[in-house]
């Protein structure tokens, strides 16, 4: 979405309903200074060579929580074993990995022992910075002393990549009782001359654990300095910030900063103020696959956000019944992205945001006036074919039709 909409993207129905969980990493790329993404299920299908994703790539993980063994997930080095697997099987390898905290759940040395070892299965460099749960011993030594080698201060880095420089921030030492992450005064001084010797034209991406802005401070979803250190950044005209700890997808745009957070590989929390606090939700067991999932990510440019929708793993497409297929528009996204009919389907979108839509073909195919809170356009498809669609209005709300 557009800064215009950044508002609406943290409205009421955005806080209770966009819950995105997925548990398989993300597969990014930055070229001209553009920062794009993609699930890395989608990689393994070849479509990094189909839009043609020529530039640096690499691969986000973040929260794997080893050592969790509630029933949320009993089995967290399975699921973080699943991602391994599919950035392993994807055609075009990452040129390293980035792990954004809580590597494990109580940061012992077994967990930190399982953790190194699936992860040595990519072959892969990997960079981490900690998540609150990797130094609740010996004020983190044992993370750094594993994790942290070359490292400064706490665990905070910065390094060089395909003309890209990036920065690895520590916002989880020193928490406060009912307060946000800290990244501290000596971090911060750091950060401010890490980046003097930058040109303007250098493309940044940042990442650390707690998110950069505030998702939800009620629940210690936001990082209490995190102006200062965008404030370090502002000259430079492409800056991508990378998060976790929350569990879920979540994205903002402030001017040229893009903030996103990622999806866990161990469980699920409650949306922002739907629960009494944060925490491992538990889904049925038939359903933990539906809320572990893909997600499909691109980046338009500098000016917009990443746009992501969110596939359960056991439900990539929906295929229509009786010769008609429903397709919600919420949360900024066609549900189903991806409709699979017969000839002859009559396919309706229903907006249910509180903002105006519509749904415009890519070929001029057919075309929906603007549909406020409610109201429903439908379109009889009679030919085989792909049918990709949009909303002129948000653009990075996509969707097809594929009649068989």
């Amino acid at each position: 979405m557009t800064k215009k909409n950044d508002d609406k993207d943290w409205d009421r129905r955005g806080f209770l309903q966009c819950m995105a969980w997925v548990g398989t990493g993300a597969m990014w790329t930055m070229a001209s200074g553009v920062l794009k993404a993609m699930p890395i299920e989608q990689a393994v299908r070849g479509a990094m060579q189909v839009i043609g994703m020529n530039g640096l790539r690499f691969v986000q993980i973040s929260d794997s929580h080893i050592g969790f063994d509630k029933p949320a997930n009993t089995d967290v080095t399975g699921t973080l074993r699943a991602a391994i697997a599919k950035i392993k099987a994807a055609p075009e390898q990452p040129s390293f990995v980035l792990h954004t905290g809580d590597l494990t759940h109580l940061s012992k040395p077994a967990e930190f022992d399982t953790l190194q070892q699936v992860l040595s299965e990519l072959s892969l460099p990997v960079f981490y910075v900690p998540g609150e749960h990797d130094v609740l011993e010996d004020d983190g030594k044992s993370y750094r002393e594993r994790f942290g080698k070359g490292t400064q201060g706490e665990g905070w880095q910065s390094f060089d990549q395909g003309g890209v420089h990036f920065i690895g921030l520590v916002n989880v030492v020193n928490l406060k009782a009912g307060g946000l992450g800290s990244l501290g005064g000596e971090q911060l001084e750091w950060l401010e001359q890490d980046v003097k010797r930058l040109t303007s034209s250098t493309p940044i991406v940042v990442f650390a654990h707690i998110p950069l802005w505030s998702v939800y401070p009620e629940w210690g979803w936001g990082t209490d300095d995190s102006a200062q250190a965008l404030a370090y950044l502002k000259r430079f005209g492409s800056v991508s910030v990378l998060n976790g700890h929350i569990d879920q997808v979540r994205q903002k745009v402030e001017g040229h900063v893009s903030f996103h957070t990622a999806m866990s590989t161990a469980f699920p929390q409650p949306a922002p103020g739907t629960a009494p606090s944060p925490g491992p939700m538990k889904v049925e067991a038939d359903r933990l696959k539906k809320v572990l999932g893909i997600a499909r990510m691109s980046f338009h440019d500098v000016n917009h956000p990443i746009a992501i929708t969110d596939v359960p793993l056991e439900e990539e497409r929906q295929t229509a019944a009786a010769g008609r297929q429903q397709v919600v528009v919420d949360n900024f996204s066609f549900a189903p992205a991806t409709a699979a009919v017969s000839v002859g389907t009559t396919i309706t979108w229903t907006n249910r945001d509180d903002v105006p839509h519509n749904v415009i073909s890519t070929e001029k195919k057919f075309a929906s006036p603007v549909l406020d809170t409610d109201q429903t356009f439908s379109h009889t498809f009679d030919a085989p074919g792909t049918y990709k669609y949009y909303c002129s209005i948000h653009p990075r709300m996509t969707g097809q039709v594929e009649v068989a």
